[in-house]
């Protein structure tokens, strides 16, 4: 099989998606949203520069369906910047944030949350298209 050069190289699913985030280290505390998430990772925008390989402190408030209720699952992971673009013409940033301390099961709720996402829109995709 042949893979074309635009293929996707992460190991793990990503979706667009705006979770709730709250990232700390000492001096920084900050709320925002994910632009996109994966169980490995997320990528946000940020209102200053945060240095690559600064180590943070992750919250996430991760939507999960449960039957016809939505509940909220707090994950609490370590992360550490691999990547901050500035925002051309918007002011800020977006930062690229590795989960490098994360307990297995919250990366299986992320995972989960991923594969129903991408499951969801692949339906709603399909439903206009017939």
């Amino acid at each position: 099989m042949v893979l074309s050069s635009h293929s996707e190289k992460r190991r793990q699913p990503r979706v667009d998606n705006n979770i709730s985030l709250k990232i700390t280290s000492p001096g920084l505390d900050l709320v925002t949203e994910t632009r996109n998430i994966s169980a490995s990772g997320v990528y946000c925008r940020v209102n200053f520069f945060l240095e690559p390989m600064t180590k943070l402190k992750v919250v996430l408030l991760v939507p999960v369906k449960k039957g016809q209720k939505v509940a909220v699952k707090k994950v609490v992971c370590g992360g550490v910047v691999v990547r901050t673009e500035n925002i051309t013409g918007g002011g800020g940033f977006n930062a690229a944030i590795f989960f490098n301390d994360i307990h297995p099961q919250d990366s299986r709720l992320l995972s989960d949350f991923v594969a129903v996402t991408l499951a969801a829109r692949d339906n709603s995709i399909q439903a206009v298209a017939q």
